[in-house]
């Protein structure tokens, strides 16, 4: 789906779900948005930053946060997006794209392979939460929770009964708030693991039951690192926490935003139209 932020169409996942036929559902819409609260955040830092840039877009389409780049269409433009490593090869449609970023090497090597010019900017927005959101940053209670565990979606199931679990469709501000307050983040969502590094809270990551791990390698080398220890249970991932996010600026993924996306034409956006199609 996407959302219009002043011409400029924010591509991000948040299909809609059944509820079913349940007697709660009967008195209730059928069908809600899925609301994973690491699919949300794209929109919100996209909106924030383009806050300080004057003008209206032209329609264009803008990917940010996420394993979203199998939406993408000729000539949109790719901030901090990456590769969803389940998603079949023949998925990708798009032979033309305006790259300013991507959430890691392992994306930007796929793409170059592909005949896409992408630059050596890494870096998934979502970390750049505690820069555009100070007020937020300094309210919080750190270290006031326990252990906390964030699973992907697909293994909320799983984890649902175990102390510290927190539900990854949780309201996104207080998911946020949950993660940065913990002492220790265990996760199978990545997202649970990137707000938890960006608040300086020690993440362990458990190993996914459905996602590829594609995804965590191209960030956690996006940082500067080599993808660790996936562990099967609380207990091993207690013992084998993420090495620290260190020495990753977000100078250059800052300065990559794509601010002309709002105020005229690009040169990048020139050359992903005229670059000849990949074979």
């Amino acid at each position: 789906m996407t959302i219009n932020l002043r011409g400029v169409e924010v591509v991000h996942w948040n299909p809609r779900r059944h509820l079913g036929g349940s007697r709660l559902a009967r008195r209730l819409p059928r069908v809600v948005r899925v609301n994973n609260f690491g699919d949300l955040i794209g929109p919100l830092v996209v909106r924030e930053l383009a806050k300080s840039v004057h003008g209206r877009g032209d329609g264009r389409r803008l990917l940010s946060v996420g394993s979203t780049l199998h939406f993408a269409r000729d000539g949109d433009t790719v901030w901090g997006t990456g590769r969803n490593g389940k998603t079949p090869d023949d998925a990708y449609r798009f032979s033309t794209l305006d790259v300013r970023a991507t959430r890691g090497p392992l994306t930007r090597a796929w793409l170059i392979e592909r005949g896409i010019t992408a630059p050596a900017v890494y870096g998934d927005p979502a970390l750049l939460l505690p820069t555009l959101f100070p007020r937020f940053a300094e309210s919080l209670s750190l270290r006031s929770r326990s252990v906390t565990i964030v699973p992907n979606l697909h293994d909320a199931p799983h984890w649902r009964d175990s102390p510290g679990f927190l539900d990854p469709t949780t309201r996104l501000w207080a998911c946020v708030r949950a993660i940065a307050e913990s002492s220790h983040v265990v996760a199978s969502s990545l997202h649970g693991i990137i707000i938890a590094e960006t608040f300086g809270v020690p993440a362990s990551l458990l190993l996914p039951g459905v996602e590829d791990l594609f995804k965590y390698r191209d960030y956690f080398e996006g940082t500067g690192r080599e993808l660790p220890h996936a562990s099967r249970t609380l207990a091993e991932a207690l013992d084998n926490p993420a090495p620290p996010l260190r020495g990753w600026k977000a100078e250059p993924l800052l300065d990559a935003f794509p601010r002309d996306l709002w105020s005229g034409s690009s040169p990048h956006v020139e050359a992903a139209r005229t670059a000849p199609r990949a074979v």
